[in-house]
Formats: structure tokens, C-alpha cells, sequence
């Protein structure tokens, strides 16, 4: 699967704990990261300064769905039953 031009929903959904260029103590979950442009792409793709775990991040079916919507539904519920202390 290729990823959707434009969703931007990998940028949003999940917390980020590392650095990011301007958000120096990572991204909150459900929170748009700094570095998406205004037309949802990321402004460090390629770069040496983009986080090791954005760049890992590969498209799939389970978590991108079908449209922009469901990828967004389907991320925030993976941040919520991964958190930290829930058994």
C-alpha cells in the first residue's frame, strides 16, 4: 500500500516522544505535528532531522483504511490501547 497523499493522519493521531524540529519535547496524541505543510505533507520527508519513528512508519490497510477519516479513527485507537499502564 502507498501512502495517501495528503492524509496526514500518521501526523496527528499518535503521541511522538522524541524530538521534532519545533517541538522540542515530541507531539501529544491528537495533536497536528509543526512540520506538516498546509497541504498535509511532511516538511522533514527525507530528511536527517525527521524522527526515526516517523520514518518507520509504513502504510498498511490496518492502519490507514480505506480514506483520510478511518485512518484517523483507526491511529487515535491504536494511541489509546497503547498507552502506558493499560492492562
Amino acid at each position: 500500500m502507498a501512502c495517501r497523499a495528503g492524509c496526514a493522519a500518521c501526523c496527528i493521531a499518535p503521541s511522538i516522544s522524541s524530538p521534532i524540529p519545533g517541538m522540542d519535547d515530541g507531539k501529544p496524541a491528537g495533536v497536528r505535528c509543526v512540520q506538516l505543510t498546509p497541504d498535509n505533507r511532511c516538511g522533514l520527508f527525507g530528511r536527517p532531522e525527521r524522527p526515526p519513528v516517523c520514518a518507520s512508519l509504513q502504510p498498511s490497510l490496518d492502519m490507514c483504511g480505506h480514506d483520510e477519516r478511518e485512518a484517523l479513527e483507526l491511529l487515535s485507537r491504536m494511541e489509546l490501547f497503547t498507552l502506558p499502564g493499560r492492562c
